[in-house]
C-alpha cells in the first residue's frame, strides 16, 4: 500500500475551514443572564423579565411565554426591545405572579438571522 502525506496546502485548507465553521456556530444569540436568574427563588414577584444575550436580537421575531407548574401560560406582555441594549429582551409582567415555581421558554432570532430558543426556571416564594 501506499501511504501519502497530507498535503501541507489540504492541511491549511482544512484548519482555516474549520476555524470559519466554529464561527458561524458561535454566531447565534444564546441566553447570556436572565434577571430572575435560572433556578432563582425569589420573595415575591418580579415586575419584568430581563433576558439579556450573546448578541444582538430583533424584538418583531423574538417572544418569551411564562408558565407555571401547572403549564398554563402567566399573564405577560410582548417582549421590549431595550432601547439602550439591543441584545436585551425586557418582559413586562401583567399581573404579579402567585408563589410557585416558573419556566420561561424564550425564542430569538438574532440580528445576524440565526434563530435560537430554549427555556429556564425560577420560583416566587
Amino acid at each position: 500500500m501506499k501511504k501519502t502525506a497530507l498535503n501541507p496546502i489540504m492541511a491549511l485548507l482544512l484548519a482555516s475551514s474549520t476555524l470559519v465553521f466554529s464561527q458561524f456556530a458561535l454566531a447565534h444569540a444564546h441566553l447570556k443572564t436572565p434577571v430572575p436568574a435560572d433556578k432563582a427563588v425569589i420573595d415575591s414577584s418580579p415586575q419584568n423579565l430581563t433576558l439579556t444575550f450573546t448578541e444582538d436580537v430583533e424584538p418583531a421575531f423574538s417572544g418569551v411565554e411564562v408558565l407555571n407548574a401547572q403549564n398554563q401560560p402567566m399573564a405577560v406582555e410582548k417582549a421590549k426591545l431595550n432601547d439602550k441594549q439591543h441584545d436585551q429582551l425586557i418582559v413586562p409582567i401583567s399581573k404579579p405572579l402567585p408563589s410557585g415555581h416558573y419556566q420561561v421558554n424564550w425564542h430569538v432570532l438574532s440580528v445576524d438571522g440565526h434563530k435560537t430558543k430554549g427555556s429556564y426556571a425560577f420560583s416566587v416564594k
